[in-house]
């Protein structure tokens, strides 16, 4: 019995110790559990407390990488420009800029032009990129699109050495024809010869300077400030007896038609120097006995109706390269041409800007030797408006103001729809 009894001891002792080994060690497994380690620090990192609501207000596209190049945080906008992909940031420049700062702890800040994704086109998109440290462990990289700024500062550039280009070319003329009037001062007949050239030069300095103003305001000015129901029957009435003079001395022929009493909701002054810029461009560029027309009618739109007004000449045309440019400023199709016109290039510029304004456009169909129809195109005003539809203008319109005496021709033409291309 002693023996037994000394073998059940031992035995209840020993599972005793083995149910405390067993204990022990369960919770020395369960404390290792909650330790950070390496692993769990790279995949499971924490933003410092309140960053991440200053990134979501920031207009930059912000990308946040761990110390295993692995992005933490990424704005819409990164995701956008392409910098982020599969969870690693993209641009190598800019990961390289980003283990330097976690090296040095340095901001950096540098310029690069990256490939546009997935466009087919050629041109880069600039980026401002900056690197800084965020915290002990974390970088933040803030990248800033330059694309548009640059485009905008290539234009300024390019408009200012436009202009004193342009500016440059009548004041020289002038310069040099006053020194031609001085030597010629005995000499009336040369005299008169360079007043005339100097009257012509003056006049064209005029019209640029005019033409600056004209821009400068329709880039600025809000016209809906001012904005009233303007009938298109007198704007094109106002663009025929703009270009009367010039169209009699080419027996040019201007004829008015497609649909009656349609209004446009806008600045006046402003639609008025837009479709006279392209009825005088028309009467310029069109041979000498030919035939410019002027159509308006109403079109069916989505948002609402449209009047288009279509201005056609049978001109020289314009190529298809030629196309693409023609409402930049200053650009010319034929410059030798606009010389002689007395062009300044910026004719078409303030359409596009007074169509754009006015939440319209204006559009070119043109074919060479074959002539040009522009395209007016603006929201109708009001939406009961009567829709007949006539041919011509009437007494207040075309026809006003055209006398027994008058070179210029106004007929009818078809409606608009046969006008148009």
């Amino acid at each position: 019995m002693d023996v037994n009894a000394a073998v059940a001891a031992a035995a209840a002792i020993a599972g005793v110790c083995t149910g405390v080994i067993a204990m022990l060690a369960f919770r020395w497994s369960e404390r290792d559990q909650k330790r950070p380690t390496r692993t769990s620090l790279h995949t499971d990192p924490v933003l410092p407390p309140g960053v991440d609501t200053v990134l979501s207000v920031l207009r930059s596209s912000a990308v946040v990488l761990d110390e295993a190049d692995s992005v933490v945080k990424a704005s819409s906008a990164a995701y956008a420009l392409g910098l982020v992909r599969g969870g690693k940031l993209a641009v190598e420049p800019m990961l390289q800029m980003a283990r330097d700062t976690r090296r040095d702890g340095e901001i950096r800040q540098v310029e690069l032009d990256l490939p546009r994704r997935g466009t087919g086109r050629g041109d880069a998109l600039a980026v401002s990129a900056r690197v800084a440290p965020l915290g002990s462990r974390l970088v933040l990289l803030l990248v800033e699109d330059l694309t548009e700024a640059r485009r905008i500062e290539a234009v300024r550039r390019d408009f200012v050495a436009n202009v004193s280009h342009e500016l440059k070319t009548p004041v020289g003329a002038l310069s040099l024809l006053s020194e031609a009037v001085m030597d010629a001062a005995d000499d009336p007949e040369a005299v008169e010869r360079f007043a005339g050239r100097m009257q012509n030069e003056a006049t064209r300095l005029t019209n640029l300077v005019q033409e600056l103003i004209d821009l400068s305001r329709v880039q600025n000015d809000d016209p809906l400030e001012d904005a009233e129901p303007v009938r298109v029957d007198e704007l094109v009435a106002e663009a025929i007896d703009r270009c009367r003079h010039q169209a009699g001395t080419k027996q040019i022929t201007m004829a008015a038609g497609g649909t009656a009493d349609l209004h446009v909701w806008g600045n006046r002054g402003q639609l008025a120097a837009a479709l006279g810029n392209l009825v005088e461009n028309a009467v310029n560029y069109s041979p000498a006995r030919t035939r410019v027309g002027i159509a308006a009618r109403r079109v069916n739109a989505p948002g609402g109706d449209l009047i288009e007004v279509a201005v056609t000449d049978q001109g020289i045309g314009i190529s298809d390269k030629d196309k693409e440019r023609i409402f930049e400023r200053f650009y010319r199709v034929d410059p030798a041409r606009s010389r002689a016109t007395g062009g300044t290039g910026l004719g078409l510029a303030i359409v596009k800007h007074v169509a754009a304004s006015h939440a319209g456009e204006v559009t070119v169909w043109s074919s060479e030797g074959q002539g040009s129809t522009f395209t007016l195109r603006l929201p109708e005003a009001g939406a009961t408006r009567e829709r007949g539809a006539g041919h011509g203008f009437g007494a207040e319109g075309a026809h006003q103001g055209a006398g027994p005496d008058d070179t210029t021709a106004y007929e009818p033409i078809p409606a608009a729809p046969e006008v148009l291309p």
